[in-house]
């Protein structure tokens, strides 16, 4: 990192510890997406934003809610998706944040297999911090590649959990088996 960017991003006052503080509260965020995304909990993906924030993504540019709708559809006509954040990298600014977290995507059952493949893209954001809450102002999910796996799935070997989207998924039964305590 050149002296310039560690000088801008080390804020006066700040300590090791808030930097830390604020780099996990924005992964926190990108995971948040991702678990939306996968769980198709739409309204988890929309609380990763800001509500004014701005998103780009292959095939769209617009507002959060906008994106919302737009990516609603596509996801409905999936058996599933699962998203894996692989390097993530916070540049801290004060209150503002630049995030690049590399992701690879897994999108399947969309019945004719054209729905069936995988992606490697990054998402850079833009975060904020507004009101002391980390969240997306503007994000670039930039596609670096795609891969077909049309024909390459298979049904599960045997009996076991599955991820749901409907809300029985296993996490969730196990937040309110907790919740219960």
């Amino acid at each position: 990192m050149t002296g310039t960017r560690e000088s801008a991003r080390t804020q006066p006052g700040s300590s090791a510890l808030d930097e830390l503080l604020d780099k996990q509260a924005i992964y926190e965020v990108v995971m948040r997406y991702c678990r939306g995304i996968d769980r198709l909990d739409l309204d988890l993906v929309r609380g990763a934003y800001h509500p004014d924030g701005i998103d780009h993504h292959t095939g769209f540019d617009g507002t959060v809610d906008e994106f919302i709708a737009w990516v609603r559809p596509k996801l409905e006509s999936l058996s599933g998706t699962m998203h894996h954040i692989g390097n993530h990298l916070v540049e801290l600014y004060g209150d503002v944040a630049i995030s690049e977290s590399y992701s690879t995507a897994t999108h399947w059952g969309g019945g004719d297999g054209a729905a069936d493949f995988t992606s490697g893209a990054r998402y850079i954001d833009l975060m904020e911090r507004r009101d002391g809450r980390w969240a997306i102002a503007e994000r670039w999910a930039v596609r670096e590649w795609t891969r077909s796996d049309a024909g390459r799935m298979i049904p599960p070997e045997g009996a076991g959990p599955r991820g749901r989207r409907d809300g029985t998924d296993p996490l969730v039964e196990l937040r309110s088996r907790l919740a219960a305590r």
